[in-house]
Order: structure tokens, then C-alpha cells, then sequence
């Protein structure tokens, strides 16, 4: 009977301050005329501006994520990093630094120097260029997600680092995909991203480390296709503008989760800015929709009337297979208030309006000079 009322008052207690902090945050947006995500960096700002580090930076999320980061915290106190030569863009906004995550050492002098409190990891090779590569997918993938989390451990840093519908596999239910079932993968990259997502969650029972982990499903941006499974959401728009034709390696009726790289990045932000005691757990799905390329190119019509779509199934069909179609994110809505903005309609309309500006001109003129 004691414990039942302990549970309880519990229960109360972490209701009464999910609730309390739901309308703080509203009423602060009020005041501000921010958004509910602005108003909580916002209200965390006052108490202290983190210092954040971002490897794997110069993928297709760590660009956008900086800009974003930046526009919040500021350009000194976001510091991008990857081993590859940036752009001159890339180090327009705010620091650029060459980090190594397989160099510890290097990685702890970064942390010192640079005075970092939060660190998102964004390195990573996706699910079909680690197919291709097993060795090196278990070195990045694997060893240097180690490397992070030891880092985050001994410095005390709040950690983020992403995970995937490819952390589930053909054993998991698949329509929907719960936070909590089965995962088993049959991916590298899979099988990395179930590794990060329970070394993480030990480490913050055992060591009170803050690590957090959003599962993505396929995040749609304007840049280029970088080597993963959904991808062809991204390559129809860069080669239909171009070339009015697009020979998708999906069967059309292949449904998977996705969201667009605005919600996904607003989910990070937010995510990152939660109080420690509305999180019920340290990994959470989250999505926007699913679809089918059949369905996305009725869609794509709309715009490119005169598209042409043919289908070549690959081995990325396969992987597919073995995924969600469709992604339950309703603990992420329930314990801290996750909602997304854009449906597949304006998805689409966002796509070919940032493609058709940003980078159709530079295809074009390449094409000419070949």
C-alpha cells in the first residue's frame, strides 16, 4: 500500500512539472513573440551560454545544425569540426577546427581549449556507404563513438548523439515501430547505432552522464545525397530539376518514416533544452510522415510535370525492408511536447523552391562544363 502511494505521488509530481514547464514555456513565447523552442533556449541562455562541439560537421546534418546552434548561442560558442577541408561557407559563420574522433588525446585537447559543455556527434558512416565498408564503419562508427562518450564522461558534457529507424530490423514490428521493442538490425551502421544507444543509456545510469539520442527517420534536406537508404527522397529533386528524370533504386511502394532537416533540427533543439527530470527515457523517436517514392513523386509532379520516374531496385531495397514504415514517436509528444510542422505537401514545395535556388545553378553550369 506505502509503495503504491509512492508511485503515486510520483507520477503526480512528474506531471505537475511536465505541465509547469509546458506553460512556462508558453507563456514566455507570449512575452517574446519567440517560438516555444527560442523561448526555452532562451530561458537557458540566462543561466549559461554552452559552449558546443560538433564533429562530423560538415555532413548533411552538421552544417544546418551549426547555423541553428549559432543563431541561438552565438558564432564563437559553436565550433564546427570534421576531418575533411571545409568551404569557404562552412567557414564563414564561426569556428572550424580539424577533430579526429579516433584521436582521444586530440579530442580532450579540443574540449580544454575550447572550454566545451555540450557535444553533439554527428560522425558516422550511413547505412549503405558502411555496407560497402565494414571495417572502417566499425572503427568511426563504433570506436569513435567510445571515444566521445568516454570524453563526455570525463569532462562531464552533455552528449547527443543521433540514431536511426535502421537501429530496428526484421524482427521488429514495423507498422508502427515503437520507442521500447525488438531492434536486432542487419546493417553496420544498424548495428552501431543500437550499440550507441545502449552504451549511452549505461553510462548515464551508472556514471549520471547526460547523454541523449534521438532516433531520425529519413531527414529530407537540399544537400546533395550523402549515401543513405532514404536518399532518393533528396536525389529526385537535384536530378529531376537538372535532368527531368529520375531512376529511383526503391520499389514504389517502399513505405518508410521521414521528416524534413527544419522539423529535424527543431526536434534536436528542443530535445537539448529539455529539463533532465521531463525525460523519461534517454532515447526517443521521432517523425513527421511517411511515404512511399510513389507517392512523393505524385507529389513532385505538382512542380516537375514532365519528370520522367523508372525503378531499379538495388541492395538498398533490401534494407528497406528490414525498416519502419512507420515510426511512433508518441512518447517524445507525451513527456516533452515534440510536434512537427511540415506535412509531405510542404515538404515538397520547401524542397524544390531550396534545390531550385541553392543549387540548380551550379549543376547546370557544371554540366556545361564538362
Amino acid at each position: 500500500m506505502l509503495l503504491r502511494n509512492v508511485i503515486q505521488f510520483s507520477r503526480h509530481v512528474t506531471r505537475s512539472v511536465r505541465r509547469n514547464y509546458q506553460v512556462s514555456v508558453k507563456l514566455l513565447c507570449k512575452e517574446s513573440g519567440q517560438n516555444e523552442n527560442a523561448s526555452v533556449v532562451k530561458g537557458n541562455m540566462a543561466e549559461k551560454t554552452p559552449r558546443i562541439l560538433i564533429t562530423g560537421g560538415l555532413g548533411q546534418l552538421g552544417t544546418e545544425c551549426a547555423k541553428m546552434l549559432r543563431r541561438h548561442y552565438g558564432n564563437k560558442n559553436v565550433i564546427l569540426s570534421d576531418i575533411i577541408k571545409p568551404t569557404e561557407e562552412s567557414l564563414a559563420y564561426g569556428p572550424f577546427i580539424f577533430a579526429d574522433i579516433l584521436d582521444f588525446k586530440g579530442l580532450q585537447k579540443i574540449v580544454v581549449d575550447y572550454r566545451i559543455d555540450w557535444l553533439i556527434h554527428f560522425s558516422a558512416l550511413l547505412s549503405a556507404v558502411g555496407e560497402q565498408n565494414v571495417p572502417l564503419a566499425v572503427r568511426v562508427n563504433i570506436e569513435g563513438m567510445h571515444n566521445v562518450i568516454e570524453l563526455a564522461k570525463q569532462y562531464k558534457l552533455r552528449i547527443f548523439i543521433p540514431s536511426t529507424i535502421g537501429a530496428f530490423g526484421p524482427d521488429s514490428p514495423r507498422n508502427p515501430t515503437p520507442n521500447v521493442t525488438v531492434q536486432r538490425p542487419r546493417t553496420i551502421y544498424g548495428v552501431s547505432k543500437v550499440h550507441a544507444e545502449l552504451l549511452g543509456e549505461y553510462y548515464h545510469h551508472r556514471f549520471g552522464l547526460d547523454f541523449r539520442c534521438l532516433r531520425f527517420p529519413g531527414v529530407i534536406s537540399s544537400d546533395p545525397p550523402g549515401g543513405g537508404t532514404t536518399d532518393y527522397a533528396v536525389a529526385v529533386f537535384h536530378e529531376g530539376l537538372l535532368n527531368k528524370r529520375y531512376e529511383c533504386y526503391l520499389e514504389p511502394n517502399t513505405r518508410l518514416p521521414m521528416m524534413y532537416i527544419e522539423d529535424c533540427l527543431s526536434a534536436l533543439l528542443q530535445f537539448l533544452n529539455t529539463p533532465n527530470e521531463l525525460l523519461q527515457r534517454r532515447v526517443y523517436n521521432v517523425t513527421a510522415m511517411s511515404f512511399t517514392p510513389e507517392e512523393l513523386f505524385n507529389e513532385v509532379f505538382k512542380y516537375i510535370p514532365d519528370l520522367k520516374i523508372s525503378y531499379k531496385p538495388d541492395a538498398r531495397q533490401h534494407i528497406a525492408e528490414n525498416w519502419p514504415q512507420v515510426f511512433d514517436d508518441s512518447e517524445a509528444r507525451r513527456d516533452w511536447g515534440w510536434r512537427h510542422k511540415y506535412d509531405l505537401e510542404r515538404l515538397v514545395e520547401s524542397m524544390v523552391r531550396d534545390v531550385s535556388v541553392n543549387y540548380l545553378p551550379k549543376m547546370q553550369l557544371n554540366q556545361i562544363n564538362r
